[in-house]
C-alpha cells in the first residue's frame, strides 16, 4: 500500500490544536482525516510530524497516511484541489508526495523551525498574529541570551511539567531575535525536536531579559536548574508558527 506525505498550512485560532483528543473533534488532524477518507472514499488514518497546541499555526505542516490508491501525488489526480475544496479555509493543503513504505513524517523529521512574532506598536491587523509588548525591550541582550541555547542540551526548565517524553534533550542550531521593521519583530529558532511550550517558554523567558528583569547569568542559571516553575511565563499561541520541517531527500519516491 503506498504511503504519502502530505504538506499543509493551517491557522491554529479555531483548534484545540493538532492531534485528536477523546473530549473534542475540534482538532486539525480530526478535520483533516474526514476529508481525506471523504475524498478518497475509504478510512485514512494520519500521523503527524508533531503536536502543536491550541491555537498554534503552521507555515508548513507535514502528515503521513497510507492509501489503496496509486496516484494521489500525480498532478492528474487533482488530490491537492479536492481536498482544499472541502476542507475549511483556515486549513490549506499545498502537496502530496510519494515517500517509501516505512517514512514516518514524524520520527524521520531531523529539523524543525518555528517563529514567535511580536509587535511594539497598536495595530488591529495584527492581534491575531502577533503578540503585542509595550515598553523598551533590549533586543541584543535577548540575543545574547538565545545564542546560549546553542550550548544547551537538557531543555527541562522549558518543558511542560509532566510529560511522557523519553529525554529533553534537545539541539538547537538556531535562536535569534530579527526586525523586521520599526515596530514588528520576530524570534526563530531550529532544533532537531521540541518539547511540549518550549518555544512559549523560552520567548517567554528570554522576554524578562529583554526588559532586564533577569540578566544573562540569571538566564544561564534557569537552565541549569532544570526547573520548570524559575523560568518566565509562556507566551500566548496566537504568535508562535511552525514554519518548516526538514526530511532526509532519500524518503521521497517523486
Amino acid at each position: 500500500m503506498p504511503r504519502y506525505f502530505i504538506q499543509l498550512a493551517y491557522n491554529g485560532a479555531n483548534y484545540n490544536g493538532w492531534q485528536i483528543q477523546e473530549n473534542t473533534p475540534n482538532t486539525i488532524q480530526e478535520v483533516l482525516q474526514s476529508k481525506l477518507s471523504l475524498v478518497f472514499s475509504e478510512t485514512i488514518d494520519i500521523v503527524g510530524c508533531g503536536r502543536t497546541d491550541t491555537g498554534v499555526h503552521a507555515k508548513d505542516y507535514m502528515a503521513h497516511f497510507d492509501s489503496t490508491k496509486h496516484n494521489l501525488h500525480l498532478p492528474e489526480s487533482n488530490s491537492v484541489y479536492k481536498l482544499n475544496k472541502i476542507l475549511p479555509q483556515d486549513i490549506a493543503i499545498k502537496s502530496i508526495k510519494l515517500v517509501t513504505d516505512n517514512a514516518n513524517a514524524r520520527f524521520d523529521a531531523i529539523e524543525r523551525s518555528y517563529e514567535y512574532y511580536l509587535h511594539q506598536s497598536k495595530n488591529p491587523f495584527l492581534n491575531d498574529q502577533s503578540l503585542y509588548v509595550f515598553g523598551t525591550i533590549d533586543f541584543d541582550e535577548m540575543n545574547k541570551a538565545a545564542s546560549y541555547l546553542l550550548t544547551v542540551t537538557d531543555f527541562t526548565s522549558f518543558s511542560k511539567v509532566n510529560t511522557q517524553t523519553y529525554t529533553n534533550n534537545c539541539t538547537v542550531s538556531y535562536a535569534q531575535w530579527h526586525c523586521i521593521n520599526e515596530y514588528e519583530y520576530v524570534f526563530k529558532i531550529t532544533a532537531n525536536r521540541f518539547l511540549r511550550n518550549m518555544v512559549r517558554a523560552i520567548v517567554g523567558t528570554l522576554l524578562d531579559v529583554g526588559k532586564h528583569k533577569i540578566s544573562f547569568d540569571e538566564f544561564k542559571t534557569i537552565i541549569e536548574q532544570k526547573n520548570r516553575s524559575e523560568a518566565g511565563m509562556s507566551v500566548p499561541a496566537h504568535a508562535l508558527y511552525l514554519t518548516n520541517i526538514l526530511y532526509p531527500e532519500h524518503l521521497f519516491n517523486d
